[in-house]
């Protein structure tokens, strides 16, 4: 897991493709939202003196409208639990969905700081028409750096198309909170797991 957020952190350029701006992501190709959509966050970033000085929360504000809502959370979730998803109750399902959010809004927020004017390069994507999941794959371009793959997965639904997991380096995001999590859950059960992302997020102010 050190190693996944090591990457999500220092290579912030993958959340772009997340930002929606509202558009209408039904009527866009997953490649041609990402190309479409990429410059918007990080204008903000680089234009808004609030967040370069530091406004935390203001980039939380511009991570809530912009990026969390392109994600199919009911998805994500589902995958990271796994079984244990069945097994919850409602009230634990819902308040897992609602901590594990605040920790991708913690973690982007982090990554987002930390941008600077890396570059990025989109690899040619084919798909049939019918298809409803594909895999956006980037590279991520940085001075003085080797460059880092940046894969995107995506699902096609009623609202568009709608990121469910990020592979960095071929490190998956949901494949690593899922082992993270079932280590907890398995030693300590899902309520100890929701309890310790609460007090995570609310330690940043996120309730």
């Amino acid at each position: 897991m050190k190693v996944f957020i090591k990457y999500l952190v220092g290579f912030s350029f993958f959340v772009s493709l997340l930002a929606s701006a509202g558009m209408a992501n039904a009527e866009l190709a997953p490649d041609v939202l990402v190309k479409q959509t990429a410059d918007d966050v990080l204008t903000i970033i680089k234009d808004d003196k609030e967040i370069q000085a530091g406004n935390q929360q203001k980039l939380y504000g511009v991570i809530e409208e912009k990026i969390l809502p392109n994600f199919d959370f009911d998805r994500v979730c589902r995958m990271v639990l796994g079984k244990n998803w069945k097994s919850a109750t409602p009230e634990q399902q819902a308040t897992f969905q609602k901590e594990f959010r605040s920790l991708l809004l913690r973690t982007y927020a982090s990554a987002l700081s930390r941008y600077r004017d890396q570059v990025i390069e989109y690899k040619p994507l084919r798909f049939e028409a019918d298809v409803t999941t594909v895999s956006v794959k980037t590279l991520i371009l940085q001075s003085g750096g080797q460059p880092v793959a940046v894969d995107y997965s995506l699902v096609k639904g009623p609202a568009g198309w709608k990121v469910y997991d990020i592979m960095i380096e071929s490190v998956s995001l949901v494949t690593n909170y899922r082992s993270q999590f079932s280590n907890e859950i398995r030693q300590n059960g899902l309520d100890s797991l929701n309890k310790k992302l609460t007090d995570k997020n609310a330690v940043v102010g996120l309730k």
